[in-house]
């Protein structure tokens, strides 16, 4: 535990002390004024042990990671059906592409690009009216991470919707398709504030250790959702995590991760540990450019990685 303190601590320190943190996401009003200076980090290990540094409890718009959440809840609900709406390929261009929806008849590549998100919710909607699907992904984010407090920013929502041009042409041409069941305004409601949680890496450490233990929450014993699935939101991840940069990620750190544009990555250790990361300026595709950092130094002086020690 005190080496593990050590690390972090030097991590955060190297994070300060970098010139060039990014840029903070300026195209959602209510984000592009975040203090782009700010950095935390948590691990919490499979014993339940937390160790965090920096920043750790500060909170923070978790944007893509909800993804992972919206996912995890779409397979506990529609089972492998779900490969039916989305793909579970690697998109290969920017996470709010429209090109490949055109060349593939409106199927998103994969559940972590913004189309792909958009079709999981429409799935975990089933007919019900946003308030209630909002009300289930709360309360699912709640659970798993132990934490009634987490809560949805409003404020971001808004800024989200007033916004959000590009993702209501994403799902219109969806609709236009016929891959979306639900009134399109609807769903687009539901995504926008699922992606306005906020959370800090703390938070999301914790919500992240079903999937360092096969589908379990070890700090309470409940299984959250099957080995299998939870193996495969894991290679989803490992694959479709970061956008176009899931292979640069896979490359440097390998671990499988989900990033979101509010500068957070969550980051699984299998059998090990759940790392959460937040530093809010972005590298050119969008994920943090000081967390990806981060997350390399660590595995690099813990050895840890899906690829063997």
């Amino acid at each position: 535990m005190e080496e593990l303190q050590t690390i972090l601590d030097d991590i955060v320190t190297a994070a300060r002390a970098e010139p060039d943190k990014g840029q903070v996401a300026s195209y959602i009003p209510q984000l592009a004024n975040i203090d782009p200076d700010q950095f935390g980090i948590a691990v919490c290990l499979a014993g339940g042990e937390l160790v965090c540094a920096g920043d750790a409890d500060t909170l923070f718009s978790i944007q893509s990671i909800s993804k992972v959440f919206t996912t995890t809840i779409a397979l506990g609900k529609l089972g492998d059906t779900l490969w039916q709406r989305v793909g579970r390929e690697p998109s290969g261009d920017p996470f709010n592409s429209i090109i490949q929806l055109e060349h593939e008849n409106g199927k998103p590549r994969n559940p972590f690009i913004n189309a792909g998100a958009i079709a999981v919710v429409d799935a975990i909607m089933q007919g019900r009216q946003p308030k209630e699907t909002l009300a289930e992904i709360l309360a699912f984010i709640r659970w798993i991470a132990n934490d009634e407090a987490i809560y949805i920013d409003d404020k971001v929502a808004r800024s989200e919707v007033l916004t959000g041009d590009r993702n209501a042409a994403l799902a219109h041409f969806m609709a236009s398709c016929g891959r979306l069941s639900n009134n399109v305004d609807k769903v687009l409601g539901v995504y926008f504030h699922h992606c306005s949680v906020a959370m800090s890496c703390v938070q999301l450490a914790r919500a992240a250790q079903f999937l360092v233990s096969d589908g379990v929450d070890l700090s309470t014993g409940a299984r959250v959702l099957s080995t299998q699935r939870a193996r495969r939101i894991n290679s989803l991840m490992m694959m479709c995590g970061h956008y176009d940069g899931s292979g640069e990620f896979a490359y440097r750190v390998g671990l499988p991760g989900k990033s979101g544009v509010g500068g957070g990555i969550i980051a699984v250790v299998p059998d090990v540990a759940s790392i959460a990361v937040w530093s809010p300026g972005l590298d050119k595709i969008g994920n943090s450019r000081l967390g990806t950092r981060a997350l390399e130094t660590l595995t690099r002086r813990t050895g840890w990685s899906v690829f063997g020690r």
